[in-house]
């Protein structure tokens, strides 16, 4: 039956009213468009995204060119360790001691904090609330122990107060670090023994009157700090203020200089110590002084030099699996413990805010208990083992550090999406991923898409450094499908705010379920 102009009039209409049918969506295409704007093309760039249920490779874009990871590195560093080391270890801190506590409160010999790499002797509150601060003092752990010991009468330590991180060899920090980052905080210094992840917050407050000093206060305060205060009150609406704070590598003096109006709110900075058994041998002393326990003998720290790895077992207290003995016949008395939450738990905090000084203890854990030894090279030998077992093509990394602060890293898209693939298939896969930031809700990807299809169905790690912005994780699609991808972006000049929205594009291109096509390079 011939067709009516009507008809055809309707028929049209309709087409016209039903884009996608007339001019189907190409992401791969949009992906590639985004990629070769202006400012996006001089830089390198590393795409691959992977379906877990197809088992295809949906688009990749040099996929197999090595990049400098950052922070995607802790995604390799955590995931070892739940696979290796199980999400339920428990770390155990004591206080020790060789000689005998008699009736009258008196210790007749040292007194020994020992570490065995608890990230978490701080005021963190576990589970970690990514919306909320830290609560509790900064140095509240070390206050338990203090009332422990007080509790069982101690009154007198005829001897010396020894801080113990010989739990670990002695390797502050890693290979490639820059040496700007050694006194910030996401430079800390590793150690077995972590007090307030290694960090102090100096607080700077304006003075009563223009003309005098600010008001500068540091928590926790250990007294083997010295303060050069130069900060001058300037008056009300002079703003904003202008400070500067610094620590030289290897120094306790920490310099301040520069101007605070009268009418500033003042600010906090968190700065790296410099020993941290040192730290945490005067806040103990601290602590008990407080209580009333009169100590005798001097503050003392015992590590273990990477020199002397072949006598650890007879030097050092800390034992292997967190027990504690000394060589001979002398075993320690254990006055006081503190054990912490299941691992997991700080893995949650790794990867949710990307925590540096964590993800490096993290490494050492997998060279003491699986390895030959708590070192930085220990924890990668073991690390490389569990991702060739993985299959991951030993040639598509190369690791220096747990945390990724080491310019000298180096990963393929291609590897990192083996990576989070295989973990999605391991029993520990579920919790793995939800260590990760969720977009637009926690973490990192807090404030990243929010308010679009993505919030809420992106899984993700962040990783940044100077000329580096990445992104690596798991996607939801609206069609039900789940994807593992890596998107890298190196050695390029944009703000890394303007990076962040071609990748978060990209991101939401995968997330509306698009049909993407791969292509080869």
């Amino acid at each position: 039956m011939p067709r009516t102009r009507a008809t055809i009039v309707l028929l049209l209409a309709i087409a016209l009213a039903t884009p996608a049918l007339a001019k189907p969506r190409r992401p791969a295409a949009e992906i590639e468009k985004l990629l070769e704007q202006s400012d996006a093309r001089r830089a390198f760039w590393g795409v691959e995204v992977y379906s877990l249920k197809s088992g295809k490779v949906l688009y990749s874009h040099h996929p197999n060119k090595l990049f400098t990871p950052a922070s995607l590195t802790k995604l390799f560093t955590t995931a070892g360790v739940l696979a290796l080391i199980g999400p339920d270890y428990n770390f155990r801190t004591t206080v020790e001691t060789t000689g005998n506590l008699d009736r009258y409160g008196r210790l007749t010999g040292d007194l020994a904090l020992v570490g065995r790499g608890d990230p978490n002797l701080s005021g963190r509150s576990l589970p970690y609330n990514l919306r909320t601060e830290r609560k509790g003092s900064p140095s509240q752990v070390i206050e338990q122990l203090a009332d422990e010991l007080v509790a069982k009468g101690l009154k007198y330590v005829d001897g010396d107060l020894v801080a113990d991180d010989s739990y670990y060899p002695l390797e502050r920090y890693g290979e490639g670090w820059s040496q700007e980052d050694l006194v910030s905080q996401w430079g800390a210094p590793v150690s077995a023994l972590t007090i307030n992840d290694n960090l102090m917050f100096v607080s700077v407050r304006p003075g009563d009157r223009s003309g005098e000093r600010a008001f500068v206060t540091l928590d926790p305060f250990a007294e083997n700090y010295q303060v050069d205060n130069r900060i001058i009150t300037t008056p009300a609406g002079t703003g904003p203020r202008s400070i500067t704070i610094n620590r030289q590598p290897g120094s306790t003096r920490l310099s301040l200089w520069g101007t605070i109006p009268l009418d500033d709110p003042g600010a906090t900075e968190a700065l790296a110590i410099d020993d941290p058994a040192e730290f945490a041998a005067q806040l103990f002393r601290q602590a008990l002084e407080r209580r009333g326990v009169v100590i005798f003998g001097r503050n003392r720290v015992r590590h273990t030099d990477l020199s002397s790895l072949q006598t650890v077992r007879v030097t050092s207290i800390a034992n292997p699996g967190g027990g504690s003995s000394t060589s001979g016949a002398n075993q320690p008395l254990v006055l006081a413990t503190h054990l912490s939450q299941p691992v997991i738990q700080d893995i949650r905090v790794i990867n949710k805010v990307s925590q540096n000084l964590h993800a490096e203890l993290m490494l050492r854990l997998l060279g003491r208990e699986k390895g030959n030894s708590g070192t930085i090279e220990g924890g990668l030998e073991v690390l490389r083992g569990f991702l060739v077992q993985a299959g991951i093509d030993p040639g598509e990394f190369d690791f220096h550090d747990g945390s990724g602060l080491s310019r000298m890293n180096l990963v393929s898209p291609h590897a990192i999406v083996q990576l989070l693939s295989y973990a999605n298939g391991q029993p520990w896969g579920t919790e793995y991923r939800q260590t990760l930031p969720v977009a637009g809700e926690d973490g990192t990807l807090a404030d990243r898409f929010e308010n679009t299809p993505a919030q809420g169905h992106v899984f993700g790690k962040t990783g940044s450094l100077t000329h580096v912005t990445n992104l690596a994780g798991y996607v939801t699609t609206a069609g039900g499908d789940d994807l593992a991808f890596a998107i890298l972006c190196n050695n390029g000049t944009m703000q890394s705010k303007r990076v962040m929205e071609i990748m978060d594009q990209i991101v939401e291109l995968f997330v509306n379920d698009a049909t993407l096509e791969k292509r080869k390079k």
